[in-house]
C-alpha cells in the first residue's frame, strides 16, 4: 500500500475543502471497500479524508412517515434504531444482513450509496422506499442517483449528508447472497405504499434498478402469486461464475413473491 496522508475534518466544509486540494484525494466513510482496494493494489489515493469526524453526518431521526438517516450512520446503527425498528423493520433487517459483524460496525449507509457496488443491498431500498439522497448541495431522487457500475449522480465537489425514506404499509426485503462475500447474488426489495408498489432489484445489473412488470403486478393484486407471475427479461442481466443472467432473471420474481409474503 502506498503512502497516504490522513485528514480528519470536522466539517464538511474542510472535507470538501481537502478533497479539493489533493492531488488524488479520497473520501473515506467506513472504508469497507475501499481499503480492500487499497490492499490490492487497485487504489492508490494521495489523501484520504476521514468523515468520522463529522457529527452532523450522523444521527437517525423521524419525521411524521419519513425517516431520515445520517450518511455515517454505521449498518449496525440503522439495524438497532429504535426509529427505524419501528417505522420500516425491513430496513433494519436489511441492514442487520449486510456483510458480518465488522462490516456492520464500520460501513455506512452513506458510503455504500456513493461506492454504489452493483450487488450493495441499500440501493434496492433506496429505489423501493421512495429514497431521497440528500448531499450537501442538493436533493436527489432515487431514481436519478444511480448511473452506472460503481457510479452515480454526485459531483466531485459533492458528498451525501443524509438519505431519507417513506415508511410503507408494508415491505420487506429477500436476498439470495453469495455464501463467501455476503453481496446479494440478487436481492429484491418489495415496498407498498398506498399509491402502489414499488420494487428494487439489486445483484443482477450494473446498478440497481426497479422493475415496472411486478409492480404493475403487485399493485394490481397484492399477492405472492402475482410476483411469481411475471417473468423477467434476462438481455440487460449480467452473467459471471455465480449465476447467469437467466437464473438471475428467474430469481427476481421467485424473491418478490417471498419478500411479498414476509410482508405480509
Amino acid at each position: 500500500m502506498n503512502a497516504f496522508d490522513f485528514h480528519r475534518p470536522t466539517s464538511t466544509a474542510d472535507a470538501l475543502g481537502l478533497l479539493g486540494r489533493a492531488s488524488d484525494g479520497r473520501l473515506i466513510a467506513g472504508g469497507q471497500s475501499l481499503l480492500p482496494a487499497m490492499k490490492l493494489g487497485l487504489a492508490a489515493p494521495s489523501d484520504l479524508i476521514d468523515l468520522a469526524g463529522i457529527a452532523a453526518l450522523r444521527g437517525i431521526s423521524a419525521q411524521a412517515d419519513t425517516i431520515s438517516i445520517g450518511a455515517m450512520a454505521t449498518h449496525a446503527e440503522v439495524a438497532g434504531s429504535a426509529v427505524v425498528r419501528s417505522m420500516i423493520p425491513s430496513l433494519a433487517a436489511l441492514a442487520d444482513g449486510i456483510g458480518d459483524q465488522q462490516v456492520r460496525a464500520r460501513g455506512s449507509i452513506g458510503g455504500s450509496l456513493a461506492n454504489n457496488d452493483p450487488a450493495a443491498c441499500y440501493p434496492s431500498a433506496v429505489l423501493a422506499l421512495k429514497g431521497t439522497v440528500r448531499t450537501n448541495r442538493r436533493s436527489i431522487a432515487a431514481d436519478d442517483f444511480f448511473t452506472g457500475i460503481y457510479q452515480t449522480a454526485l459531483d466531485t465537489d459533492e458528498l451525501i449528508e443524509a438519505v431519507s425514506f417513506a415508511k410503507p404499509l408494508a415491505a420487506a426485503y429477500i436476498k439470495f447472497r453469495q455464501p463467501a462475500s455476503h453481496y446479494a447474488l440478487v436481492g429484491v426489495f418489495v415496498a407498498r405504499f398506498s399509491d402502489g408498489v414499488r420494487v428494487g432489484v439489486t445483484g443482477c445489473a450494473a446498478h440497481a434498478f426497479r422493475v415496472p412488470a411486478l409492480e404493475q403486478a403487485l399493485s394490481a393484486n397484492w399477492s405472492a402469486a402475482a410476483a411469481r407471475g411475471v417473468r423477467v427479461d434476462a438481455s440487460d442481466l449480467n452473467s459471471d461464475l455465480h449465476a447467469s443472467a437467466a437464473y438471475r432473471a428467474h430469481l427476481i420474481p421467485v424473491l418478490a413473491a417471498r419478500a411479498v409474503e414476509a410482508a405480509r
